[in-house]
């Protein structure tokens, strides 16, 4: 079967670390910069005679990402013990979900390059982390963190239709944006607080019954960047084409099953773990500490009924409410807090209304090239900018009024937001407003026609870029005050009639 089309056939498990103050089943606190192994109790280190307690906030957490992803919510899930011995898991055992999850069903459309692919969910269902287990460089031995241990833990199992590195990639994205918008989780990679596992196979054709035949599935697991997902993702797609094509009868799911492996970073390679855990491998049962959670209907309703505008949607509508280009819309809508900000500067401009088609325009202009500029030279964000939505509007206005121009503008609001000046109060300090006066600006364009025989002929020609010299001409005599729209149009009035 040599040369057979070979189709990537990849499913995403994304771990989670929730919103919340203290640990799933104990009172610690979630800290991720206190002292190795200073936020433990007996509970979390699973000490003898000990009995967990569930933390309502992050099953509510798990019930909100469930609902946004279309899942469904049963109406009885139940806590299992997952066993395995390793030294980041004090108790040898894990508290999960396993056959009767929180969260059922569901999907995600993913943006990637202008179009939209929809990839479904499994399952999303709750768990409690383990610790941190770190490797010296210089010895033979290890030290653990078990602050860690504990910290409530959200698994997203995707159906298998990411199909490339790219969408495995755009997809580990596109769930993180969901999840920040939500409040859910803050999936700061470098803290480890969200972690993608893919698992890869290759779809090989189909068996002498109709039934379609892979190669084995690889899962690489704890995958703390995209960038790692992308690069991880594509090298098992080579790998196992390579590995096919060397032995297309025995490189096959049937005959290999699954297995686990780590990514190399520094290297960009993945390398042989372990073959892969089955369930029997963990030896679930029921946890006998804990009642089975049994969500109330209402408070289920009432979760859902406080689900924000979903990214994608709100991408969407940026596009056809407001007009705004597809990139706009993306970027915009990257942060929640962001579109936010950019839907309230649209709605307090004054002079030009909101309705008005110029002003969303103007509006994203302003937020991408000179707001997102001060979010990252102070490295923070909108919620910490010290200028209202209210102000920018206000410059904004100015500039479509005609007040001052666009680079005026600019200054002034960096102004505003050094020194927490209104945009107005600047303008008048300073005498930054423009000279809109016709029968000004008329008098000086007479004089730079007259001084500018040669620019001005060219104009009157049809040579357009001679305006921009005129132009410029206007606004040196009056100190850089010319509107330069109202001196085009006077140029255009009297050199072409």
């Amino acid at each position: 079967m040599s040369g057979a089309r070979l189709i990537p056939t990849i499913g995403m498990e994304v771990h989670l670390h929730l919103a919340t103050r203290t640990k799933m089943f104990c009172a610690c606190a979630v800290e991720y910069d206190a002292p190795p192994n200073s936020r433990v109790c007996p509970v979390c280190l699973g000490m003898p005679g000990v009995l967990p307690v569930m933390n309502k906030r992050a099953v509510e957490l798990a019930i909100r990402m469930a609902l946004a992803l279309g899942g469904t919510i049963p109406d009885f899930a139940q806590w299992d013990r997952k066993h395995y011995y390793y030294p980041d898991l004090p108790k040898n055992y894990q508290i999960s979900e396993y056959d009767q999850p929180l969260g059922v069903g569901g999907y995600l459309d993913v943006p990637l390059d202008g179009k939209t692919f929809r990839v479904g969910i499994i399952r999303v269902h709750l768990e409690e982390d383990a610790g941190k287990l770190m490797h010296a460089e210089d010895g033979n031995y290890s030290v653990v963190d078990l602050n860690r241990t504990g910290t409530p833990l959200l698994e997203v199992v995707s159906e298998p239709d990411i199909h490339s590195a790219a969408q495995a990639r755009a997809y580990g994205e596109a769930l993180r944006q969901l999840a920040v918008y939500l409040g859910v989780g803050d999936c700061n990679m470098e803290l480890g607080q969200m972690r993608c596992e893919p698992n890869i196979s290759l779809k090989i054709g189909e068996g002498p019954d109709g039934t379609p035949r892979y190669t084995p599935i690889s899962e690489i697991k704890n995958l703390n960047s995209f960038r790692a997902v992308e690069r991880a993702v594509a090298f098992e797609i080579a790998r196992h084409r390579e590995e096919y094509e060397d032995d297309p009868d025995g490189y096959t799911l049937e005959h290999l099953g699954k297995s686990t492996r780590g990514w190399l970073d520094d290297r960009e390679q993945t390398f042989l773990q372990r073959s892969k855990e089955e369930a029997h491998d963990y030896r679930y049962l029921p946890e006998p500490d804990l009642v089975p959670v049994v969500p109330d209907r209402k408070w289920v309703d009432e979760v859902r009924a406080a689900l924000p505008e979903l990214p994608e949607t709100r991408r969407r509508r940026f596009v056809e409410q407001y007009g705004l280009p597809e990139y706009d819309a993306g970027v915009l809508t990257a942060d929640r807090e962001v579109a936010d900000f950019y839907e309230d500067v649209v709605s307090l401009h004054k002079r030009k209304p909101p309705t008005d088609p110029n002003v969303p325009k103007a509006a994203s202009n302003w937020m991408m090239q000179d707001v997102m500029r001060v979010l990252n030279e102070q490295n923070i964000g909108i919620g910490q900018i010290t200028i209202e939505a209210g102000d920018i509007a206000a410059v904004s206005d100015m500039v479509l009024a005609g007040d001052i121009n666009r680079e005026t503008g600019s200054d002034v609001l960096r102004i505003a937001i050094d020194t927490g000046k209104s945009p107005w109060q600047i303008v008048q300090e300073q005498d930054l407003a423009q000279t809109s006066d016709e029968g000004e600006l008329e008098r000086i364009v007479d004089e730079v026609i007259a001084e500018n025989p040669g620019p001005a002929q060219d104009f009157a020609e049809g040579k357009d870029k001679a305006v921009g010299r005129l132009i410029g001409m206007a606004k040196k005599k009056t100190g850089g005050k010319a509107n330069p729209n109202v001196v085009r149009e006077i140029l255009v009035r009297k050199l072409r009639g």
